[in-house]
């Protein structure tokens, strides 16, 4: 058993490119003869890891004991890692000294396990730290710049990329050199929406890795084939659908090494013109994509996405009653309010559900209920916003709002200011503001949103102080201005090369705190610059400028203003056909025709009529006859000259 002990000893002094199952079938045999032998332990693990026997590795880990378990923290921490067990890698990381700790070894995986845990902003630190500390290693220096820029782009990703300096946001020609850092570089384009560069870098990235001759053919397939899938992708955000469609069918989805990345690609072949395919059958493609394993698992924004394109599929397959169960459910298991997009979106599916896709003033009548069941979820609030907006009726969208707000103002709970003032919702509000032209109400509501975010931490809603202190500087009072002077301080404090805060906070305390400014005049572009090429004198000397204000008309009549004299148009005379010049006309021609003298009616029954509404005809007499045994009475005609009195008598002579 000594042989084998040697051999092992051997193998590894021996070997340049070691060969692994070589190594591990050593070990193995030399551990029969010592089962103590933690070196021996340590190069059998350090083989399954290898071998990419990351189960294994932690088996042997286990049975080696506490003197193995902790000779072997890094190999342990690596193999959770790599198995998905990213908690518990950080866990066995922390358990090490001190002094291993601050290894660059350890830090390495430290960062790795935090980019793989979203925890992009420690991830990006340690990087920065570790690129500031060269060791002269080969390619240590470049790994670090690809990890870096990585972690940069996940930032930009989920929202954070103000909590980056300008210049590591900024793509630069050093990221042209490898087609790596061309790739994540244009990573960060894509996450910036800046599509038109990011195709630029794409196409570096690809021939860069087509023309490297460190790769072996198998390599560059596998490199390639992300890089492709991402320029469709960007294609499709330009506007060239069918070049992305071209180059998803050269495109082999089997072919690509990373399942993550093989799901993307299939989802997003299956998305390409999906509005003109058959629901069914795109979903029935996509349920066939491919599975992710335990440890192989989807940023929390990509799953995201293929979420909402599962249910959006349902929803076109009418499959309402599901997606509402399901996106209830989920809405339901979160916390509520909320600012969690992920969650206001699926407000919005769950809407779409609950009424079966309609619009307009029937969507409205089923989803406010809804919304009452519901009252702090967002997305149906901001669903039912977008319909009122939709119909040209803003003022129930506001109202609705209003009272949302004020539920959140008078709530206990400290992490709801967070979602009353969140960028979103306040940029909501806003806008219908706006729409109403109450411009004071957005500055009240825009300097209490200052206000709150100010106390934050200084990279909290950026976007949203700067817009607040340019909004407050329009306003003439005092207070409103030192409430921009301070939000623009806190602005350029974080960042002073951003020149909208520090013109801000220039105008902010121009006219009663001039030793403050003078600092920041020289990073302002010069007043001569701004007037180069206009004529000072010219407009003295052409005096103000008056806008002419419009007149109301008035429709009534002044009592000094005469009449306009306009002459009318004379109407032709119309004669009749038969005119004849000179000659009298028909003086009963205004007459129906059976009141002229001349109307002869034809028939008995005409001529009958005729002579009863004639002047001095006969009248009608009727009499009425009552029936026997009290049936009732009928109205009978008298034959004329028959008299209806009784007989006069005869007197005496």
């Amino acid at each position: 058993m000594a042989d084998s002990a040697a051999a092992l000893t051997s193998l590894l002094r021996t070997s340049t490119i070691q060969d692994h199952n070589e190594i591990l079938k050593a070990a193995n045999a030399a551990l029969k003869s010592s089962k103590g032998d933690i070196e021996t332990q340590h190069t059998r693990i350090v083989a399954l890891l290898k071998l990419d026997r990351f189960d294994d590795a932690l088996r042997a880990i286990a049975e080696g004991g506490d003197s193995v378990e902790e000779d072997c923290l890094f190999e342990k921490s690596y193999a959770l890692y790599k198995s998905g067990q990213l908690q518990e890698a950080a866990r066995a990381l922390e358990t090490a000294s001190a002094s291993s700790r601050s290894s660059r070894p350890f830090r390495h995986l430290a960062a790795q396990i935090a980019y793989r845990a979203e925890d992009f902003s420690d991830a990006a630190k340690a990087y920065r730290l570790l690129s500031q500390e060269s060791t002269g290693l080969p390619g240590e220096e470049n790994d670090l710049k690809i990890n870096l820029l990585a972690a940069n782009a996940q930032l930009e990703w989920n929202g954070f990329g103000h909590l980056l300096e300008e210049l590591e946001r900024q793509p630069s020609r050093d990221h042209l050199e490898a087609f790596e850092t061309a790739y994540n570089a244009a990573c960060t384009c894509i996450a910036r929406a800046d599509f038109t560069r990011a195709s630029v870098f794409l196409k570096r990235a690809q021939d860069l890795c087509e023309a490297s001759e460190d790769l072996s053919t198998d390599e560059k397939n596998s490199e390639l084939l992300p890089i492709m899938v991402q320029h469709a992708y960007v294609l499709v955000r330009l506007g060239k659908e069918a070049e992305a469609i071209s180059l998803h069918k050269s495109i082999v989805s089997s072919e690509i090494s990373e399942a993550p990345t093989r799901v993307i690609a299939q989802n997003n072949q299956i998305a390409i013109g999906v509005l003109g395919q058959n629901p069914f059958l795109a979903q029935r493609l996509l349920q066939q994509g491919t599975k992710l394993s335990n440890n192989e698992r989807l940023f929390d924004y990509q799953s995201s996405v293929l979420r909402r394109n599962e249910y959006a599929l349902d929803l076109q397959a009418q499959k309402f009653d599901g997606v509402g169960n399901s996106t209830s459910k989920r809405i339901l298991e979160c916390p509520s309010p909320t600012a969690s997009v992920e969650t206001a979106g699926l407000g919005v599916i769950n809407a779409a559900a609950h009424t079966h896709m309609q619009a307009g003033t029937t969507a409205l009548k089923q989803m406010l209920p809804l919304l009452e069941k519901r009252p702090a979820d967002i997305g149906v609030l901001l669903t039912i916003i977008q319909l009122y907006v939709q119909a040209n009726n803003p003022g129930p969208a506001l109202t609705l709002l209003g009272a949302f707000l004020k539920r959140l103002e008078t709530a206990s709970a400290l992490n709801y200011e967070d979602v009353r003032f969140m960028p979103g919702l306040v940029a909501v509000a806003v806008a219908l503001y706006r729409l109403q032209g109450r411009h004071n109400s957005i500055r009240t509501e825009l300097a209490k949103a200052s206000t709150h975010w100010r106390t934050k931490p200084k990279e909290s809603a950026a976007s949203l102080l700067r817009e607040a202190g340019v909004q407050l500087l329009k306003s003439s009072n005092p207070e409103d201005i030192a409430s921009a002077g301070e939000t623009f301080e806190r602005l350029v404090a974080k960042s002073e090369g951003d020149l909208t805060a520090v013109a801000g906070l220039v105008a902010s305390f121009a006219t009663n705190d001039y030793p403050k400014i003078e600092p920041y005049l020289q990073k302002l572009t010069p007043i001569g610059r701004l007037t180069a090429g206009t004529d000072v004198q010219g407009l003295v000397d052409a005096g103000l400028a008056s806008i002419p204000t419009p007149t109301s008309v008035s429709k009534k009549r002044s009592a000094e203003h005469e009449p306009d004299t306009t002459t009318k148009r004379r109407r032709k005379k119309r004669l009749p056909k038969n005119y004849e010049e000179g000659k009298q006309p028909d003086p009963e021609r205004w007459l129906s025709l059976r009141d002229r003298s001349t109307y002869r009616p034809k028939g008995k029954k005409g001529r009958r009529r005729a002579q009863e509404v004639t002047q001095g005809g006969t009248v009608k007499v009727e009499e009425t006859l009552e029936l026997v045994g009290g049936a009732g009475a009928v109205k009978v005609e008298k034959a004329p000259g028959v008299q209806t009195g009784k007989k006069k008598k005869k007197g005496k002579k």
